[in-house]
This record gives structure tokens, sequence and C-alpha cells, in this order.
């Protein structure tokens, strides 16, 4: 199995820690973890990819393990996560690349896209909804909103980390192994959790991603014209699986996949189906 290397990379207001794998020269695939990964969510991917000739990068976002994590809430605006990821596409002297992110790491890979679509090839998103139709669902979708009830908590100071925390991270064990099919997370998958979560005030800069969505000045509601493909595990107990088709109608050239029995970690859950479907994707045209 291929091994990644690992990189910082110094941006004016943050330093990334970064896992890359494969051939420098080939095409790049960024990858972008939600919560509560780093770029060891990708591990399936950087393989694959990586075997087939791509140069394949997975940074840990600001905030993340080893990533630099600023004090402040208002350092995580969706704004400054999306300028983390156009300053390291400029600093690996990419011109473009495919970008492919999950959860929150999807909402980064949307905003660069609808704002910066000169920068990518295509996007491919992994059970995340397009902001727009988010924002909507959780105001108007009863069902979405007791789904997102977690979000709403993290915005209490203080409480969601020492919660976490509790009992050697079992609650951020369970949002994982009680949310995925079983088995889908090994005891050695969560203790590479547990060491990026122990990492000095990593749980507070996780949990700003929730607190400082609300003061974002980005325009979230624009189409997007990447073509992009979208997976969605139908089985996702967090996020509806109704949100996909709006979703991928904000798309100019979108393709929409349901994988039936896939949960939200339909990453780890398929491996084999997602990086197939995203090979392809990428192949065409």
């Amino acid at each position: 199995m291929i091994e990644p290397a690992f990189t910082y990379y110094h941006l004016p207001d943050v330093t990334l820690h970064v896992a890359s794998a494969g051939n420098e020269a080939g095409e790049t695939i960024l990858f972008l973890h939600g919560f509560p990964e780093y770029w060891y969510g990708w591990h399936k991917q950087l393989a694959f990819f990586a075997e087939h000739g791509y140069n394949v990068v997975a940074p840990d976002q600001r905030g993340y393990n080893r990533s630099s994590k600023p004090a402040a809430e208002s350092d995580y605006t969706l704004d400054k996560l999306t300028g983390d990821i156009i300053r390291l596409i400029s600093q690996m002297g990419k011109e473009k690349v495919v970008l492919v992110g999950h959860d929150w790491g999807g909402m980064v890979a949307w905003s660069l896209a609808m704002h910066y679509p000169h920068l990518l090839h295509k996007l491919v998103i992994l059970n995340i909804p397009h902001p727009s139709v988010m924002r909507q669902h959780l105001r108007t979708n009863p069902r979405q909103m007791l789904r997102s009830w977690y979000a709403a908590f993290f915005q209490v100071p203080v409480l969601p980390e020492q919660l976490a925390m509790a009992l050697d991270y079992k609650a951020l064990d369970k949002s994982l192994t009680g949310t995925a099919r079983p088995n889908t997370f090994s005891e050695s998958d969560l203790a590479a959790y547990r060491e990026a979560w122990q990492q000095q005030d990593a749980l507070t800069s996780m949990m700003n991603w929730y607190r400082a969505f609300k003061h974002s000045m980005l325009d979230l509601d624009k189409d997007v014209k990447v073509p992009t493909l979208m997976l969605w595990g139908k089985k996702d107990v967090t996020l509806g699986a109704e949100m996909a088709e709006p979703s991928i109608a904000k798309c100019m050239h979108g393709e929409l996949i349901f994988l039936e029995n896939a949960t939200h970690w339909l990453h780890h859950e398929e491996a084999g189906r997602v990086n197939e479907e995203i090979l392809r994707f990428i192949k065409e045209g």
C-alpha cells in the first residue's frame, strides 16, 4: 500500500499539514475532509488514486490535527476556510485541480466552485447539500432541524468540548460508529482519530467551524458552472437525501448518484464504488 508523504504549507495566517501521494506531475486531486475527521479520512482514496498515477493531496484543514488552530471563532468563517484552499492550490503550483469534498469539506468545496471556478477542472461532492439548499431546509424542514440538533448544541461555549472529551472521547467515537454501518471504523481507525482530537485546542477549533458559519460574508446562493458529481449515501441519518436533487439542480453540468445502502460515511463503507465513480467522472470529457 502506498504511504503518504507529509508537508507543511505556510499560508499568510495559518500553516496547513498536508498528506500527499502519487505522481507529482500527474493531475492533482485535492480532498477536503469534514467533521470530525482529518486527512486520514481519505486514506482509502489516497492509495487508490496514487496507484492510478494522480497527484493526490489531503490537507488537515485549519483547526484540525496538525494544522494551525487560530483562537477566535471568527477565524473559521467559510470565506477564510475557502481562502486557505485557494492559497494551498497556488502554493502547490497548480493552475487547476479536481476538488473532492465531504461534509464540511464539501461546504468549502461548494464555496470554492461558486466563487473561484477557474481553479477547478471538476468538483466532486459527498453527502453535503449546496449551501443554499442546506440553509433552506434548516429553516423549513422540521426533520432536518431535528437531524442537525448537534450543530445548534455546538453553539454553546465550552460544554460541547467538555462532553466530547469525556470518557476518552466516547461521544466523538459514537459520532462515527453510531451513524455508520457496523464495523466501518476499526479500533485502529478510532485510535488515529483520538490522537488528532487530542491535539491542543483541536476540539474548540473543530467546533468553531459550526459557530462561525453564521458570520460568512460569501454569497452562497450562486449556481455552479464546474462539472459536478454528487455521491450521496441514502442512509445518512444526519443529512436528509431529499436535499440531494435540489443541490445538483444548482449545477449547470451535474450528475447525482445515490448509494442506496451507504450512510454519511460512504467513502469508508463503499470506498471501491466511490473511487471508481470518481475515476470515471474525472476521465470523462
